[in-house]
Formats: C-alpha cells, structure tokens, sequence
C-alpha cells in the first residue's frame, strides 16, 4: 500500500510539472504575466530600472525570446543569441515577424571593382538591447519619415508589456471592461463571452492614438516553409489599420499628400487578380483559390475573427488570394522586427533577380553574381526565404513586386 502511495505521489508530481510547463509556455496568456518574470524585488539588474531582471526593457523580453543553443525555429524565440551565429550560418527563427538575428549579419561583396558594404543593422528595427550586444541604429538616429529617436527603440515601442488591450465579447478593443481570460492572438485562441476579454494581437500597443490593429496566426508559427507555408490573417477596421499603426512612427512615408506606395488602401480588381494569376516570373497560369504566399501577404477587409481564425492555417488548407476590398499594408512587403534583407523587407530587392540560374544566389554557388548574392552563402539566402523549395520561383525569378503588378 504505502508503495502504491508512493507511486501514485510521484505520478501526481510528474503531472503537476508537465502542467506547470505548459502553462510557462503561455506566460503572457494575453496581458499581464506573472510579475517576478521580468521584475525581481531584490535582486534586479544593476544598470537596470524598474526592477527590471535585465539593464533595458528589450533586454528584460530577451530573457525569454532569446536562447542561446538553439539548433533550429524555437516556439516564441525571435532572436538568434550572437553565440549562434557565424560567417556563412543565418539567424534560426522563421516567425512571421523575423529574426533579429539579422541584425548582427554584416555582409561585403565587391561588384565591378567596387566593394560594398551592407551592415546588418540595415535589416530591419534596431531594438537596444545591451544584454544581448543590440544597439540603436548608427545612421538613423530618427524613425524613418518620423521623429521617434533610434535610441528609444526598443520591444515596448510596439508591444505594450503588461497587455493592457484586450478585445471584449463585442468586438470592442479597450484597455479595461472585463478581465483577459487569454491570448486572443493564435486560430486556437478562446471566443470571449460577455463579461470576458482576450488580449489583442501579441501584445501591441496604442500608438499616438492608433489602436493596435488586426491579426491572426496559427498557433504553430516559428516554423520553415520547405513544406507549407504560414498564414498570418491580417484583419482591418475603420479604427484598427495596420499601415496607420506603423505611420505613427514613420510618418512621412505614409502621407496622404505624399509621392508614395499606398497603405490601407483597396487593392482592387486589377491587383487582385494579377495576384491570383501571377505564380512565378513568366507564369501568370494561377487560380486564386490557390495564389496566397506568405512572401506577399494582403491584409484582410475583416475584423470578424471567426472569418480569420479560418484563414490562419499552416498547412495549406487555406491559399485564396485578395478580393479587391482587401488591402496593402506595410506588412504586404516588409518584416516588422527583421530580415535576411535590406529594410526589413520580405526579398531582396538590390537586384532585379531573387533567384538565378536555378538557384539561391550565393558566393558558393555556380555562376557565382555577387551583385545578386550580396555577400551571402546559397544557404543564408534561402533561410532568409524560410527555407522554401527552389522550384516554388522561376529560374530566373524577378523580385516580388510583380506578385502585386505583374511586369515580368
């Protein structure tokens, strides 16, 4: 008997620390996470502030989304420890807001007798994290278009720490009303009931009175793309836009008045059926039941989340393209934290080929153009595409712009 007590106690612990487990991987669960993960009361970093476990607020989130050791895409880790990297070896983590990893991959190549240089902190938003050798931006001291300093940058520019902003059963999207009963970010997320709220998309914060916008994404999505792809459904209100969101930091890029690409704007039935039709360079034979890629996404004419937890899929189950009241975003084109490219965007656009003569650009590969590799082995040129299979592009594969406008 008192060996059956014991198994059975032993059982009971075993159980407890899988649950335990399970509920550390949901530490935010939408808003406010468990305190002592990020303040210590006694013991906080020394150059630190607000009790903070590291020296700055990015630092503070690293301690959870960066692991060093890390072999391959990691759950919720968005950035490559330093240790991890080296010539010729890209950053791990393939989620849908990239890696910033890229950031410390520093690239030279030498085109027609003249060298360049493309320093890694050209590959999306510096966050200053000093725990974790990240720095503020050496060239733009200013967002650019805006006037949010470099040096502020860090996580909670965009993500509101303690998760204050929750969606309630209405649809209504406050920062009080009814208690967050989890994360309201994933396809798998809890409907709320009346009295009840979940958190908004990953934690994302108001900006100079933009309110977080619109989203959706598989509840497996830090995950390669050799196979199937990852679906992230962007949504869209007359409150909630995701191109007004990234304008509230970079706002001459987005001017109304301004001479540049539209943002929340429809994409109507031109663009949206050369989108459907176009598959690679030089083959516009595509249905739109089957046109979606991740490379270009389009954001959604929908805030009903019932409608975009149905597209958020990583199997492919769900591939149709625009209707012409979707819409183009930032996020149409570029990576919101970074990538393996210039400017956070989602392929190179230093050239007018992503693939040549069959293959990934790079200074292994044969021919060798360094104008299209850029200083990168074939294999960094193809994790910064997530891994794709080659034969998902043309040959000679002309950069993605044409998914939209179709001129090659």
């Amino acid at each position: 008997m008192k060996v059956l007590k014991l198994s059975l106690i032993v059982l009971g612990a075993v159980l407890l620390s899988f649950g335990l487990s399970s509920m550390s991987y949901a530490f935010h669960s939408g808003g406010a996470a468990e305190c002592g993960g990020c303040h210590s009361m006694h013991s906080p970093a020394a150059s630190g502030s607000y009790l903070l476990v590291g020296n700055d607020n990015s630092s503070t989130c690293l301690t959870c989304h960066e692991h060093a050791g890390d072999t391959g895409p990691s759950s919720y880790h968005i950035s490559t420890a330093a240790a991890d990297l080296s010539a010729g070896v890209p950053p791990k983590q393939l989620t849908p807001g990239g890696d910033f990893g890229w950031l410390r991959k520093d690239y030279s190549f030498v085109v027609r007798g003249t060298t360049t240089n493309e320093d890694g902190e050209t590959h999306g938003h510096n966050i200053v994290a000093v725990d974790n050798g990240y720095a503020a931006d050496s060239v733009n001291t200013q967002a650019p278009g805006g006037t949010y300093l470099a040096s502020d940058l860090g996580c909670p520019s965009c993500h509101n720490p303690h998760g204050k902003w929750r969606r309630l059963s209405d649809g209504t999207v406050a920062t009080t009303g009814a208690p967050i009963i989890g994360s309201g970010s994933y396809d798998t997320s809890l409907t709320p009931a009346a009295g009840e709220a979940v958190g908004v998309y990953r934690l994302l914060d108001e900006i100079e009175g933009v309110k977080p916008p619109i989203a959706v994404v598989p509840a497996t999505y830090n995950r390669a793309e050799s196979s199937t792809q990852t679906r992230v459904a962007y949504g869209h209100s007359s409150t909630q836009k995701w191109g007004a969101w990234c304008a509230a930091c970079h706002t001459d890029m987005h001017s109304d008045s301004g001479y540049v690409h539209p943002i929340d704007e429809t994409l109507g039935s031109e663009i949206a059926t050369n989108y459907g039709q176009y598959v690679k360079s030089g083959d516009m034979s595509g249905s739109s039941a089957t046109s979606f890629t991740s490379l270009v996404p389009f954001v959604e004419n929908s805030a009903d989340y019932t409608v975009l937890k149905s597209h958020a899929k990583n199997n492919d189950s769900v591939l149709n393209g625009p209707a012409s009241s979707d819409r183009v975003a930032c996020i149409s084109c570029h990576r919101a934290h970074a990538s393996g490219f210039e400017f956070g965007l989602r392929w190179n656009m230093e050239g007018e080929f992503i693939t040549h003569s069959g293959q990934f650009p790079g200074t292994d590969t044969t021919p060798s153009y360094p104008q299209f590799a850029r200083g990168r082995l074939g294999a960094e040129t193809q994790k910064a595409y997530y891994d794709r299979a080659i034969s998902k592009f043309a040959t000679y594969q002309r950069v993605l712009c044409n998914k939209c406008h179709a001129q090659d």
